[in-house]
């Protein structure tokens, strides 16, 4: 496991790499001027070159990306060009949100989607199977801020339950910190329990018909028994990819929902960026986007060699 393991991290070193340079090249050859958009519009040539001299922007661009690089690896992010602050200390706050919210959503699906996907596998063709998929194309069909708004609308507004936005850290109490993420969690949970509800159910249509399955039957093991150790344990790794890809994109940042419910995560962070030409904070989101892909890939792959003994290490 642990060779398995080096492999695969020595495998995404150059995927890295690739992307750093890729992000650097990108955003150097976009129109736009970085000192023009510090300066403001009146400033004159000469403080517009001596900004230019101060950020590097003069140097040969292979000089920039060298630069650049030690940087990184020193743990340097960079400072922002709007806000001149260090890049670290603009992503560690919006961390907690981005990160509470996205194993909230995941847990909360898993535990609500693989169970009705089972079912409606086990009873291929019924009503329940039927009521099931008719959630999931319910799920996939709605915009994410309706839901998003008839939740607030039902729960903050009518019943006044919970906040309407906002966020609290864990360490102001569970209580306050529980109310704001239950809303935003509900949300994104809406679809991807449909998303992974479809695809357990796939998976397990795929596996109920092979030849251990009915021979575990015919062993007179109990339904349950067949179902959950040796039809879901076979049918997980697709679950499981689905799985890890959502995690990601929700720590990445899900935009519209961090809006409606006014949550400063690393999502609008990415979107204030970008609308800004902070190029800094946009290098440094990308890299911490792909980081995190690689890092769920790798765990996903270290998730298929325990589920399968086939695969080698």
């Amino acid at each position: 496991m642990i060779g398995y393991l080096i492999r695969r991290i020595l495998a995404a070193v150059p995927v890295m790499g690739v992307v750093a340079l890729f992000v650097f090249l990108l955003l150097r050859l976009t129109p736009g001027d970085p000192a023009a958009i510090l300066a403001g519009d009146n400033a004159t040539p000469e403080q517009l070159d001596r900004i230019r001299t101060s950020l590097g922007l003069n140097e040969p661009i292979y000089i920039q990306f060298y630069t650049w690089v030690a940087k990184l690896l020193h743990g340097d992010l960079g400072v922002s060009l709007i806000s001149n602050k260090p890049i670290l200390e603009m992503i560690g706050p919006r961390l907690e949100p981005s990160i509470s919210v996205a194993l909230a959503t995941i847990i909360l699906s898993i535990l609500v989607a693989v169970p009705l996907g089972v079912i409606a596998a086990w009873k291929h063709g019924t009503w329940i199977d039927r009521c099931v998929m008719g959630l999931s194309v319910l799920g996939f069909s709605v915009p994410v801020f309706v839901i998003g708004y008839v939740l607030i609308q039902v729960f903050a507004i009518d019943l006044r339950w919970v906040p309407v936005q906002g966020f609290k850290s864990i360490s102001a109490g569970f209580g306050p910190f529980f109310e704001r993420i239950i809303l935003p969690t509900c949300t994104l949970s809406f679809i991807y329990v449909a998303l992974i509800a479809r695809m357990t159910r796939a998976s397990m249509l795929d596996v109920l018909g092979e030849d251990y399955v009915r021979t575990a039957r015919a062993k007179g093991i109990g339904e349950t028994g067949v179902l959950l150790r040796h039809a879901l344990r076979n049918a997980a790794v697709p679950v499981i990819t689905v799985i890890g890809s959502g995690f990601a994109l929700l720590i990445s940042g899900v935009v519209v929902t961090e809006s409606v419910f006014n949550l400063p995560g690393i999502g609008r962070l990415t979107v204030d960026a970008v609308l800004a030409r902070d190029y800094p904070v946009i290098q440094a989101m990308i890299l911490l986007t792909s980081g995190i892909y690689v890092a769920v890939n790798l765990l996903i792959d270290v998730a298929y060699t325990l589920l399968d003994p086939r695969i080698r290490y």
